[in-house]
């Protein structure tokens, strides 16, 4: 179902239409090797409802092409195939199991005169429906273990089973009129704090650990930024999406600024606190509470690791607690961790709260720059956006036009096809200025209000934004 908004051009009135999912289906060609047997390669199709001979049928289509590109690169199938409506997107996750993303193309519907029908142009280049054929793979391996792993504890069935159950949510989610850059970088924004505070939270971890045996791994995040994390960088990565675009907003409240709290507290000894489990259950005083939490995948490469996932919040603060699979836990262990992390955490969310206050009162009152950023690390995953103003459930809310996204997102392509560092400046129709710097796996993309510029006055106002935001980080000139 298309989504429209009406704009206007040329005194006449255009609708312009949004990219949308046509289908989404996982296969594997060495389930369904024989004549008459091509139904059990088909492991997951959606939408459901589609009759089973058009299923093969389109499952064919993509194994045909996958298997003709592999002719001109055997270790490099196929990633995409344009047409003019549509755009379809191959990934094989693991070994002989595919994942394709069927997109239709955004289109603009221009009415004519005398009556005649109007006249649609397909905008081919407006999609970035890979990077969500690539979020859920991991995102999947984390709640769901490996795709081979499924199968030798449980065989297909298991598999197709765990398969319907995560995709009918997450595809969902699933904002494709909504993805940019970040969508594609995937990567973590994370809260510099002074020295001071981050040996607070570092020292807070340490006594978590030491006192809770059974805690393996701990994360630290604060208003939906990462300050500490145990985890491997790739398993912290998913983790973090999953927590910033799904559990955060399902349990979002108002924001509170130090101590005086207009929640209700809970009152542990002499101190106050003001924790809560966004995982497991919703409030210890319940007699029936059920203390099951949701489980995790990590190491997946290597070894699969299965961990239980709590998930403990006080005012702004949120902090990742991961526990061996194997071992039950208890109301006992629950209320332990509640009252030890809550005053704590309470305490320490505070302490960030004043810093991030004083940190604003630093540099300024806030007023609109002539130009907003955004900085990824491929090394560490570190990303930092002036663009956009904040993440929902299914998006990304960006403060720009989406023409200039979509300029953006050309840079990114063209950054993608070359391994050495470079340097591309684009004028926009709209006197915008975009520029885009990579150097040694770091990437800048800058957007730029000077009507009047010229190149050397772009140059040097890039330059001074890197020597304030960036000063520390050596970009090539």
């Amino acid at each position: 179902m298309f989504c429209s908004s009406p704009r206007m051009a040329s005194g006449m009135q255009e609708k312009q239409y949004t990219p949308s999912l046509l289908s989404f289906f996982i296969y594997n060609p060495k389930f369904g090797p024989r004549e008459g047997e091509e139904e059990k390669k088909i492991l997951f199709y959606h939408p459901s409802e589609v009759e089973k001979n058009e299923k093969i049928r389109n499952v064919g289509l993509c194994e045909a092409i996958v298997q003709f590109t592999r002719t001109f690169c055997p270790r490099k199938p196929a990633k995409s195939l344009h047409t003019q409506k549509n755009r379809q997107f191959f990934l094989e996750p693991e070994e002989n199991f595919w994942m394709v993303m069927v997109v239709r193309n955004p289109m603009i519907e221009k009415p004519n005169k005398d009556g005649k029908p109007p006249t649609v142009e397909y905008q081919e280049e407006d999609v970035f429906g890979r990077s969500q054929l690539c979020c859920p793979c991991p995102y999947l391996q984390i709640f769901n273990s490996t795709f081979n792993r499924a199968v030798e504890t449980g065989g297909v069935e298991l598999l197709i089973q765990k398969l319907e159950k995560f995709f009918y949510r997450y595809l969902q989610t699933i904002h494709l009129q909504s993805c940019d850059l970040l969508d594609v970088f995937g990567g973590i924004s994370f809260l510099p704090l002074d020295k001071m505070t981050y040996l607070k939270i570092q020292s807070f971890v340490n006594k978590v650990e030491e006192n809770l045996s059974l805690v393996k791994y701990t994360a630290f995040l604060y208003n939906d930024q990462l300050i500490w994390s145990g985890l491997e960088q790739d398993d912290m990565r998913i983790l973090y999406k999953y927590l910033t675009t799904s559990l955060f907003p399902r349990h979002s409240e108002p924001e509170l600024a130090g101590r005086d709290s207009p929640l209700r507290p809970e009152v542990m000894g002499n101190l106050l606190h003001y924790g809560r489990f966004l995982t497991g259950p919703a409030t210890l005083k319940d007699p029936d509470a059920k203390f099951r939490f949701p489980k995790i995948f990590v190491n997946t490469e290597d070894r699969s690791e299965e961990l239980h996932l709590i998930v403990y919040k006080a005012m702004s603060a949120a902090v990742c607690f991961m526990i061996n699979a194997s071992v039950e836990l208890t109301r006992e262990f629950c209320e332990q961790m509640d009252a030890l992390v809550g005053p704590q955490l309470t305490l320490l969310a505070s302490d960030i709260c004043e810093q991030y206050n004083i940190n604003r009162r630093i540099s300024g009152p806030e007023k609109e720059p002539q130009f907003k950023f955004i900085y990824f690390n491929h090394m560490n995953l570190a990303e930092k956006s002036t663009i956009h103003m904040r993440k929902t459930a299914g998006a990304s809310l960006s403060s720009v036009h989406p023409d200039l996204m979509k300029i953006l997102g050309d840079i990114n392509c063209d950054f993608a096809r070359v391994d050495e560092d470079e340097e591309i400046i684009v004028k926009a129709m709209t006197d915008y200025w975009v520029v885009g710097k990579k150097s040694d796996q770091r990437e800048l993309y800058v957007i730029l209000n000077q009507k009047n510029a010229n190149l050397i006055e772009v140059n040097d106002e890039v330059k001074r934004l890197c020597s304030t935001q960036f000063n520390n980080i050596f970009f090539l000139d």
